[in-house]
């Protein structure tokens, strides 16, 4: 294994660490749906911007999976290993379509913010349905907040991040070969 290899492992490793604590431990309570906004959602969007796609797949699936995993929510472990795991995928792959410029780059976090809503809100209510039937609609609205929730949060975030020389280069694409 190269170093190089190395680093994107470790990092990888991180960020999967990285979603699982901060989906389980940082929840913002959403008045009147009974839901949470959850940091760990930054992170998935994050991982897909930072990480080349596939690992950003395993870094946010994995994480957020394991949150639920340990939080106790068993029935919806394997479906956010799914959606979570597809939202940093879809969003690694259109911030480096788009990500030319730094506005682009940004562009591309936010787009990803919207990949996420989508999923969200989409992924948990087909879940949801055959769970629960015609129930299932009352999440979609908490799930959007959510959603949002995570695209200020990542918005914010990403600034930070990105100023991390190893990070921008990843991020980037500078060092990503693959």
């Amino acid at each position: 294994m190269t170093n190089e290899n190395l680093k994107k492992l470790i990092l990888t490793a991180l960020f999967a660490a990285l979603a699982c604590i901060t989906t389980m431990i940082m929840k913002i309570p959403t008045p009147g749906t009974g839901g949470y906004i959850l940091v760990g959602d930054a992170i998935v969007i994050l991982s897909g911007v930072v990480l080349i796609p596939w690992y950003g797949f395993a870094a946010a699936g994995l994480g957020s999976c394991m949150a639920y995993l340990i939080g106790g929510y068993f029935i919806y472990v394997t479906i956010t290993f799914v959606i979570k795991g597809l939202i940093a995928l879809a969003t690694g792959l259109v911030y480096r379509a788009i990500g030319k410029s730094n506005k682009m780059r940004y562009a591309g976090v936010l787009l990803g913010d919207v990949i996420d809503i989508v999923f969200v809100a989409g992924g948990y209510f087909l879940c949801e349905f055959f769970i629960y039937g015609a129930g299932a609609f009352e999440s979609i609205p908490a799930n959007i907040i959510q959603g949002v929730g995570g695209l200020i949060i990542s918005a914010v975030l990403y600034p930070a991040l990105i100023a991390v020389p190893y990070i921008r280069q990843q991020s980037f694409g500078i060092a990503d070969k693959q």
